[in-house]
């Protein structure tokens, strides 16, 4: 997959078939519209490709718009690439880009620089200035300017419409295993490990504290989750806690993970863990000494679940 920061940088050798959208989650509803995509450009012998916008249009348009996105902007381009698409664009969003009317987008974009011979978009797309235009417009500009254009069905986009929601709503109720079906693969999260105050050393459960730079990512309902990592090309399993420590008097919230069998310097590595299961959530014992007591069941539930998936 060859990836662009711009439409401009796009130069097309053939004609694209060309969907839009946000693709947050890369879910099982989205990964049925990008096959429909591909399918289409292999039978016409053309170029797919998905033009998306970062940042998301709501983070422009909307004051204080406090968005949560199930995927980084890395993370999506790393799902993407895995559909078998031939180019990305994600292209910067902004106020004047917002202003482009639907015949503007329409002429100056898909035509211009994007060659189209086929947009694959949903029924309800509104696009073009305060996102008047409709489907109906779209497939009068494919008249006009000679492209195709083909609805994807009300029960697909209700899907996956569904779908986000459903994934959110798993997520934040601690439901992973509700969240990782829908998803078709398990979420994760992406970080770079820094030092914390090492108070887990002490008691025999050293942890990797990751610090999430994108204040937009979904992070899950706080508690311990069983979770897995591949490091250093070796597949390594764990528990991690999403809280504010009660029991040692944390201040802020941290994301923390205690690795099963593992034991290396991972100070400024930016690693990405994938979450399996919720075991409890966070909880405040009355000493340091019960918490120990807690992580050892903890460890022997992990152990389990792991030796019996």
């Amino acid at each position: 997959m060859k990836i662009f920061n711009s439409i401009e940088s796009f130069l097309p050798k053939r004609k694209t078939i060309v969907t839009i959208g946000t693709f947050d989650g890369v879910h099982m509803g989205h990964q049925k519209i990008i096959e429909r995509l591909i399918e289409n450009a292999k039978s016409r012998n053309c170029d797919s490709l998905i033009l998306t916008f970062f940042p998301h249009p709501r983070m422009v348009l909307q004051d204080q718009s406090e968005i949560q996105l199930l995927n980084t902007i890395e993370e999506r381009t790393i799902l993407l690439e895995k559909t078998g698409l031939d180019n990305l664009i994600i292209h910067p969003f902004d106020k004047k880009f917002s202003r482009l009317t639907a015949e503007e987008f329409v002429k100056n974009i898909l035509v211009d620089c994007l060659n189209i011979e086929k947009i694959v978009i949903g029924y309800d797309h509104r696009f073009g200035r305060n996102r008047t235009a409709n489907i109906d417009d779209l497939i009068e500009f494919g008249e006009k300017y000679n492209f195709e254009v083909e609805q994807i069905s009300v029960q697909e986009i209700q899907d996956a419409s569904v779908s986000s929601t459903k994934i959110r709503n798993a997520l934040e109720e601690g439901n992973i295993q509700l969240a990782n079906q829908y998803l078709g693969y398990s979420y994760f999260l992406t970080g770079e490990v820094q030092k914390g105050k090492q108070l887990g050393r002490t008691i025999g459960f050293p942890t990797a504290n990751i610090k999430i730079e994108e204040d937009y990512k979904l992070i899950p309902k706080q508690g311990v989750y069983i979770v897995q990592s591949n490091i250093k090309e070796k597949l390594v399993y764990g528990m991690m806690n999403i809280g504010m420590n009660p029991t040692v008097d944390g201040k802020n919230i941290s994301i923390e993970i205690y690795f099963l069998d593992f034991n290396s310097d991972l100070y400024d590595q930016k690693i990405q863990i994938s979450l399996l299961k919720h075991l409890r959530s966070e909880q405040k014992f009355d000493s340091v000494s019960l918490l120990k007591e807690q992580l050892e069941k903890d460890k022997h539930q992990t152990i389990q679940y792991l030796k019996s998936n």
